[in-house]
């Protein structure tokens, strides 16, 4: 006899992000070492202080490193890829429903206040110097473990 799953309605989940994420993906080695909050207080001259609120810099900057860890190279597509995979999503500390922002804004940014600011040379020098290296040995060593 074929069996058929039936889902019970229900109000409330119990569902947590963080659990979806298993403790030796990549992005949770790099989220280990990496703070942006520096970012954040270096692009502040680059954004106006009226109109309405821009895509958040952190945000953006933990979706380009995604971009760049998992060859995503289209905009369009990283802002697919973010908008679907779980485990991107909590690297970029969306949750289940935080909006991923489009990639024309998103485009405009990255070749705009990025570029003015000159972050993305200084944080790629900051990369190859600490906490990359750190990531990705901490991730190949929990990969080489016997189960």
């Amino acid at each position: 006899m074929m069996g058929t799953q039936s889902a019970p309605p229900q109000l409330f989940y119990d569902f947590r992000l963080d659990d979806q994420v298993p403790a030796d993906h990549l992005l949770r080695r790099i989220d280990q070492f990496l703070d942006l909050e520096p970012v954040r207080e270096e692009l502040r001259p680059f954004y106006c202080s009226i109109g309405r609120p821009s895509v958040d810099p952190e945000l953006m900057m933990r979706m380009l490193i995604v971009g760049y860890c998992m060859g995503i190279r289209s905009e369009r597509r990283l802002c697919e890829e973010v908008n679907l995979n779980l485990a991107y999503r909590w690297f970029c500390r969306l949750g289940l429903g935080g909006k991923v922002p489009d990639h024309s804004p998103f485009s405009r940014n990255r070749h705009g206040r990025f570029r003015q600011s000159d972050i993305l040379r200084r944080c790629s020098r900051w990369s190859l110097s600490g906490a990359w290296p750190r990531a990705w040995s901490a991730a190949r060593a929990l990969r080489s473990t016997p189960a």
